[in-house]
């Protein structure tokens, strides 16, 4: 059994989150900056106190395994269930918010000369906000084992995710943002009514409670149509959220138009927080039978399958460079929804190992698209770019690396996920639609 401090990292990780993005505005601008390669001392906060999380993530994954994977509940002051708030940590939630925090980090130091550069230095300490409100947000995603906090935690992140585009400043930012938000929120009322019609026919919040008591509507019959709909309003929710295909038509204007570590953290974790919720929603609140059930695998099948072929269509037909990597993030989220489609083990898994990767490749494609902006005098345009790999060298292999991944090269990230999927594939009844669509998006990507 983990130690008791190990069963108070999940909470503490959050906390110092929320509690970073109340100091960082009262932390001073270091005045006069001459050189805008150099990072504020609130971007340096966040930085640490992000490296922080990472470190207790770790020993969290690493208490959790000591002996053999285990997973624990921890409630939060003194009420249980069914009004109660708790946290749930395994392995998978632990080295997911590992990963987080490392991506997180990257994309932050990454390309403090891109945000020195579209970001005022007066709205620096607010940008240092607005990302840690989403490591906290994301954070809270991965660990909370209660329905209701996770729509709290959703909507700080929708906030932020949307400010966080605007505080560049810029018409076509605003615009983006405010696109973003109006769609974002239509999700956010859809989830919020989801819930609601849940609470009404199970009269639980917690995660497990509301199991049992969805098992003995299927068992008795009563409720089915009410459940079946909260189940499509929650999923066609987070479905807008995560940019699963035909609800994305909000990303590449979005991710196109903010500052590159803003890009990198939107496609690369916030996409991928409401996912793996998601994926917790259908195994702990539903179970596959259940989703089998009332069809909802198929119907996230499909369009997972379309979000394959249609974000890679999108991509190839764009003229910038950081827009066509924001749909080709359309194409990715298809691949992970093919996994969840596929409704059974092995499918989650390659879902959940697909989101880890993108996570780490995504952010490192918008951070070299960013360098070799940067080394044509922050052109955008593709044609613009041309020879700009002998300007900025690592920005190029960065960029060769992350396509390379995208397209499942063997030896590249992105070849274990793609493999992952296409063994999933084989076990499932849509085997010859999920590999056809795995090769065609495949090429697309190339």
């Amino acid at each position: 059994m983990p130690n008791a401090f190990a069963f108070n990292i999940p909470f503490v990780s959050i906390f110092l989150a929320m509690l970073t993005a109340i100091i960082t505005p009262l932390i001073p601008v270091k005045a006069g900056i001459k050189n805008i390669n150099k990072a504020t001392l609130p971007e340096r906060v966040t930085c640490c106190v992000i490296a922080l999380i990472g470190v207790l993530s770790a020993l969290l994954l690493f208490a959790l395994n000591a002996d053999e994977p285990i997973s624990f509940r921890f409630m939060m002051g003194h009420f249980p269930a069914p009004w109660g708030n708790e946290l749930r940590a395994g392995p998978l939630e632990a080295f997911l918010a590992l990963a987080f925090s490392i991506s997180m980090l990257l994309s932050l130091t990454g390309n403090f000369d891109a945000t020195a550069y579209d970001i005022s230095e007066r709205r620096r300490p607010a940008f240092c906000v607005l990302v840690n409100l989403l490591m906290a947000s994301l954070l809270a995603l991965l660990y909370t084992n209660d329905l209701f906090t996770a729509y709290v935690f959703i909507e700080i992140n929708t906030i932020a995710s949307c400010a966080i585009v605007a505080v560049k400043e810029g018409g076509k930012a605003v615009r983006a943002a405010l696109r973003y938000l109006v769609l974002s929120m239509a999700g956010s009322g859809l989830i919020l009514i989801s819930i609601c019609i849940l609470y009404d026919i199970t009269g639980h919040l917690l995660m497990e409670p509301m199991h049992n008591a969805i098992i003995n509507i299927i068992n008795t019959g009563n409720y089915i149509n009410p459940l079946t709909v909260a189940l499509y309003l929650m999923t066609v929710g987070l479905a807008v959220k995560s940019a699963l295909y035909p609800f994305a038509s909000w990303l590449h204007d979005a991710h196109g138009s903010a500052t590159n570590a803003s890009s990198s953290i939107l496609s690369g974790l916030v996409l991928k927080g409401h996912i793996f919720l998601i994926i917790k929603i259908f195994c702990r609140i539903f179970g596959i039978d259940i989703i089998h059930l009332l069809r909802m695998d198929t119907q996230l099948l499909i369009f997972g399958l379309l979000g394959m072929i249609m974000g890679s269509v999108h991509a190839i037909g764009q003229s910038e460079a950081k827009e066509m990597v924001a749909w080709s993030s359309v194409a990715q989220v298809g691949y992970i929804f093919l996994g969840i489609g596929l409704n059974s083990n092995a499918g989650i898994a390659a879902a959940c190992l697909h989101v880890t990767i993108h996570a780490m490749i995504k952010p490192m494609l918008f951070t070299a698209v960013g360098g070799l902006s940067a080394a044509a005098g922050h052109k955008k345009g593709l044609h613009e770019l041309m020879g700009t790999f002998y300007a900025n060298r690592w920005a190029g292999i960065g960029f060769m690396a992350g396509a390379c991944s995208m397209m499942g090269i063997p030896t590249f990230a992105g070849f274990a996920s793609k493999l992952s999927l296409t063994m999933a594939a084989f076990e499932s009844r849509a085997i010859i639609w999920a590999l056809a669509a795995l090769a065609a998006s495949s090429v697309l990507n190339a």
